[in-house]
């Protein structure tokens, strides 16, 4: 067992010849790359190290989480290390390959089992969101347009980038599928004077968007319905989508852009900001099990593919990947300084389980194969559109 791992080490070494690491085995046997290790994992018992061997990184998010092994000082670089060598491919078994299969069957988003999907990640409590979002409640990749905007300036200069490409006017009608806490809508209402619905399948967040919206009186403008997208009708100007499409999952691909299609009107805009790849690759077993059951990262060619099916005209595409590794690692930040309370809400495991969340996700996007895409389409041609970007970033 321990032999596996030390390959798994000297690819790490191999892989990047300048990282300092070292690992500990549980009978005082370990090896090490340099003389000051910027992280040291300690596999604390050998039943850990046989299910990292067995279950890749299911097996090392389930063993950190229960406390058999320990990560001392800097996680992010162990996880770059693990990307580099495609640790998860390189371990995953046919036969775990399989279960991964019959898991994300078993968890499909239909109609029944969305709602249950949703609130498993989305419903753990307002006052755990709090702590480490910033005060708009925003759940999704900011847009650092300047390397020292704040985690809440930047989510509102995402919510404005948003608004500049769908070009909304006063009066016009926006939806917003998977809206969260109502953070875009309340944005666009108050800046452009538009008027939303927004949709979700969280009742906390539902309550939460309902009475902000209230507390704002914003009530003539804005509603939120708790609701599933497949249930929506009538037709709106503008329609926005922010990390919702990870929870539509590979089989409604299809019937979600069909369902966009359907709720925009003739030449209206569309603007789809979801979590992608540039090219298949294996599932996240861990996340899926014990983050976003229901989840599926779909490839940039999934979505386009079934966008051309629909008569969209894509106008533009662009990839936030690293303002989405730099809200991540904000978010890490805000969680570690509240850990106390956070403890005292939960307990050890679950402090285990969203830190490794938190860090893996930030590394996926900085080192893996993680991208944040932000599709703008038209329902069919307009010749009246902008037809530079100059109107996006203009003062």
């Amino acid at each position: 067992m321990k032999k596996v791992i030390k390959n798994i080490a000297q690819m790490m070494h191999q892989a990047d010849p300048t990282a300092c690491f070292a690992i500990e085995f549980w009978d005082g046997d370990a090896i090490g790359f340099g003389s000051f290790p910027e992280v040291i994992l300690r596999l604390k018992t050998e039943r850990s190290t046989k299910k990292i061997i067995r279950k890749g990184f299911l097996g090392f998010g389930e063993a950190y989480m229960e406390g058999e092994l320990d990560i001392e000082k800097d996680i992010p670089k162990l996880l770059r290390l693990g990307f580099a060598v495609n640790f998860n491919e390189y371990c995953l078994s046919f036969w775990q390959k399989i279960q991964v299969v019959i898991f994300s069957l078993l968890n499909s988003s239909t109609l029944r089992r969305a709602p249950k999907n949703i609130s498993f990640h989305y419903d753990r409590g307002n006052e755990f969101y709090e702590l480490y979002l910033d005060k708009t409640m925003t759940y999704s990749c900011a847009y650092f347009s300047k390397p020292d905007d704040s985690l809440e300036q930047a989510q509102l200069n995402k919510y404005e980038h948003i608004s500049r490409k769908l070009l909304l006017k006063p009066d016009e009608s926006l939806l917003d599928i998977g809206c969260g806490w109502g953070g875009m809508l309340i944005y666009a209402a108050r800046n452009y004077g538009i008027t939303g619905v927004g949709i979700t399948l969280s009742k906390n967040q539902f309550e939460y968007a309902n009475h902000k919206i209230e507390e704002l009186g914003l009530q003539n403008q804005l509603k939120v319905l708790y609701q599933d997208y497949r249930k929506l009708g009538d037709k709106y100007d503008k329609i926005v989508s922010i990390g919702m499409m990870e929870h539509v999952g590979k089989k409604f691909i299809p019937t979600f852009i069909q369902k966009v299609s359907d709720l925009l009107k003739s030449e209206g805009l569309a603007l789809l900001h979801t979590i992608g790849k540039d090219t298949p690759s294996e599932e996240d077993p861990w996340t899926f099990n014990y983050i976003f059951p229901g989840h599926y990262i779909p490839t940039l060619h999934e979505i386009v593919k079934e966008m051309g099916k629909t008569g969209f005209s894509i106008l533009d595409i662009e990839n936030l990947r690293l303002h989405y590794a730099k809200t991540l690692e904000k978010w890490a930040e805000n969680f570690e300084e509240n850990l106390e309370k956070i403890r005292g809400m939960f307990d050890e495991t679950f402090v285990r389980q969203w830190r490794l969340f938190l860090n893996s996700t930030a590394a996926g996007f900085k080192y893996g194969d993680s991208r944040l895409f932000q599709i703008l389409v038209s329902k069919g041609l307009d010749n009246t559109l902008p037809v530079t970007r100059a109107h996006v970033y203009e003062e």
